[in-house]
């Protein structure tokens, strides 16, 4: 079969399509082929071995993946790993089916970014009704389904952060009430303006760096913001617990992996918004698919903040 394999850690240029075995299967496994997988912006960590977990070479990348089982059912889910391949080896019994009108980059939309946006707003910030919701990079993955959902649940008013204008246009075509440039030089004060002067109530962070600090000086007493991902890179400043009791204040971290070890709590998630996705309550934002060969210019447009929506690999192109 044909896979990017990694043999050393770095950049995108480390991501080498090469010809390798087919997977062994484990007892309970099956091997199948990949009609789909998912880039995420934690494998751009992966290839560095900056992620939260460490990684060990070689190693295929890849978390998410759509599979045809053996009588001929399309299914979804979460692997360990492998997932930038033509074959893998999966227990089948741990996949969600895929409804039919749901296409596999739409599937793909409900793993990674859908169950951690579902889960930050229901079980991290526990959103309330009418409250004020900040999305950071919400023509993102998770923020493009973030945003959709905390509408659906009845959040007061949506403020989408991103780049372009473009970027902002698409986040107030999926509900956003307000879209702020991410690159204001006060955001504080640009979050607080398109709260009409109010602080925000819940903040949904993934950037790091003065994007956390301005943020977590926008929330409002029982503000909640919730830390996903460090994408700039760089640390924010040291939280006093000083000013976070001072606000009665909340900084709450989340890890999808701490979801998907309760697995009633990542299936409660993926079997809603599958469900969601194919009623057409919400749309999945659909990015580039790009054949194994260009997984490097999918991590590449991550990297520089120009992709928009889901980034699908398609193994057998």
């Amino acid at each position: 079969m044909r896979a990017v394999q990694l043999t050393e850690f770095g950049g995108p240029e480390t991501l080498v399509v090469r010809d390798l075995p087919d997977p062994e299967a484990d007892p309970g496994q099956r091997v199948l082929d990949v009609l789909a997988s998912g880039v995420n912006y934690a494998d751009t960590h992966q290839t560095e071995d900056s992620y939260l977990a460490k990684q060990t070479l070689p190693l295929i990348p890849g978390s998410e993946v759509v599979v045809r089982d053996d009588a001929g059912r399309r299914l979804v889910g979460m692997v360990s790993g492998g997932g930038y391949a033509q074959r893998i080896a999966v227990d089948t019994a741990q996949l969600f089916p895929v409804p039919d009108g749901v296409t596999d980059a739409q599937a793909l939309t409900t793993l990674v970014q859908g169950a951690t946006a579902w889960h930050l707003l229901r079980t991290s910030t526990h959103l309330q009704q009418g409250e004020s919701v900040v999305v950071h990079a919400g023509a993102g993955g998770v923020g493009t389904i973030a945003i959709q959902l905390a509408k659906r649940w009845g959040a007061g008013r949506v403020i989408a952060t991103a780049s372009s204008e473009e970027k902002r246009a698409l986040t107030r075509e999926l509900g956003a009430d307000v879209a702020v440039d991410s690159r204001a030089e006060d955001l504080t004060a640009a979050l607080r303006e398109a709260n009409d002067g109010k602080r925000v109530d819940v903040v949904l962070e993934m950037t790091g760096g003065s994007v956390f600090d301005q943020s977590l000086a926008a929330l409002a007493p029982l503000g909640r913001l919730a830390v996903f991902g460090m994408a700039g890179r760089t640390s924010p400043a040291p939280v006093d617990p000083g000013r976070l009791m001072g606000r009665s204040a909340a900084v709450i971290g989340f890890w999808l992996v701490h979801v998907v070890q309760r697995p009633e709590l990542f299936a409660a998630a993926v079997t809603d918004l599958l469900d969601l996705v194919a009623q057409g309550a919400i749309t999945p934002v659909v990015g580039e698919t790009y054949p194994l060969a260009e997984a490097a210019v999918a991590h590449r447009s991550l990297l520089d903040r120009s992709s928009v929506g889901k980034l699908v690999l398609d193994p057998q192109a």
